[in-house]
């Protein structure tokens, strides 16, 4: 049987404000309890997948990295709807529909992805370029704020095909532009 009731983790305790340097799961928690969600073993485990998965993965994938029993897949879709619902994970698409889900625990963690459309291998674009690329967005957010539009967030995908010698997963790296 799964229970969903709420959990004794030591992180489900009565503080409220999250210390600088504190842990993704630590920071997770406490977002879950700004918001008014129960922190749950099945919330925590849920977590604990997408912040070791290094990559935006499916609801199958984050499933399968359950311990066997922890929670059923319609938990899972559940929570992630919830967590989303909160700003605590960002979902992205493969080039097919498939929904992907990436922890999203501040800005550092932020990241822009290419997805091969024929193996579906997720590649992280790097951090140099995905910096620049944020800055260009947070500045287009900035000026719909501007306009009046408010809740404004972003999706951003890249998709093609890896080169055959590039199917291995190493991150890729996107020329500078010249001016």
């Amino acid at each position: 049987m799964i229970a969903s009731t709420q959990t004794n983790h030591p992180l489900a305790g009565p503080k409220t404000d999250v210390p600088a340097g504190q842990t993704p799961i630590t920071i997770a928690c406490s977002q879950l309890k700004s918001a008014g969600l129960r922190i749950t073993q099945p919330r925590i485990a849920i977590l604990s997948a997408l912040i070791q998965r290094s990559q935006p993965s499916s609801i199958e994938q984050i499933h399968g990295d359950l311990v066997k029993d922890s929670c059923d897949l319609v938990t899972v879709y559940r929570c992630l709807a919830a967590f989303e619902a909160i700003g605590l994970v960002r979902r992205s698409f493969y080039h097919n529909g498939t929904s992907l889900y990436a922890i999203n625990v501040g800005e550092t963690n932020t990241s822009y992805h290419f997805v091969c459309k024929e193996t579906n291998q997720v590649e992280s674009i790097d951090a140099e370029t995905t910096a620049e690329l944020r800055r260009c967005v947070l500045q287009v957010e900035e000026v719909l704020k501007e306009r009046g539009y408010s809740d404004v967030t972003h999706m951003v995908e890249f998709f093609g095909t890896v080169p055959q010698a590039d199917r291995t997963a190493t991150p890729l790296t996107v020329p500078a532009r010249t001016n």
